[in-house]
């Protein structure tokens, strides 16, 4: 064989060898198992930047609702006042004046005083029922007289008046129990005062039972 032709086969060969390198390069490295590793896509990057909280589109930070943090921000209103100048049952204290009978009928003046240290006002009907010992209502609810009613500004210390009446039991023949006490709650309110009875007997049935009320006017009803 001549110098030329084994120059040749050596060209030949050695081209080979370089084939096959890269052929071994292309097919990637091995992991140790015998697997090759797949390159990098564009899923795997997405799927990284999906553990990543996303701000909000109104600039709120990810994961805290929006109408969270808007409640959040938002002042909350001053609480309005409740009652406005009415004169509330804490405030209050009750008592009985003395009986002003007449043609028949017993009336009394049902009072309301004010101890605090606030001008507060009252208007309309008290709210009345004698009661037993055990708190038990006797006789019928009272009815209210057709009169006009006037609002009364109590300064503090300073009282009104509700005119409670019935007809004489010994006059009338009503049935008649001896109550413990009487319940008397300011217009509007829920809670009740009570005050103790030391008038005797009341009509709680039969003819002429009824008790009548009139409205609050200023003062004592003395």
């Amino acid at each position: 064989m001549t110098n030329r032709s084994l120059g040749v086969r050596r060209a030949a060969l050695l081209a080979s060898s370089v084939a096959m390198l890269g052929l071994l390069a292309g097919c990637g490295g091995d992991d140790g198992d015998g697997t090759a590793s797949a390159p990098p896509t564009e899923s795997g990057t997405a799927a990284s930047a999906t553990g990543t909280a996303k701000p909000s589109d109104s600039g709120t930070g990810g994961g805290v609702p929006t109408d969270a943090v808007s409640n959040s921000l938002t002042p909350s209103a001053p609480p309005s006042p409740a009652g406005g100048t009415r004169c509330h049952t804490s405030e209050l204290s009750a008592s009985v004046g003395r009986n002003d009978p007449g043609a028949g009928q017993e009336n009394f003046p049902v009072v309301l005083t004010n101890e605090s240290s606030r001008t507060c006002t009252l208007r309309g009907y008290p709210g009345t029922a004698f009661v037993d010992a055990s708190g038990k209502q006797l006789g019928p609810d009272p009815e209210r007289s057709a009169t006009d009613l006037e609002t009364v500004k109590l300064a503090p210390g300073q009282s009104a008046w509700a005119g409670l009446s019935f007809a004489n039991p010994e006059v009338s023949g009503a049935s008649t129990a001896t109550p413990a006490a009487l319940l008397v709650t300011p217009p509007d309110e829920e809670d009740p005062l009570k005050v103790t009875w030391k008038a005797g007997k009341v009509p709680v049935s039969g003819n002429e039972s009824s008790v009548r009320l009139i409205p609050f006017s200023p003062g004592t009803g003395a």
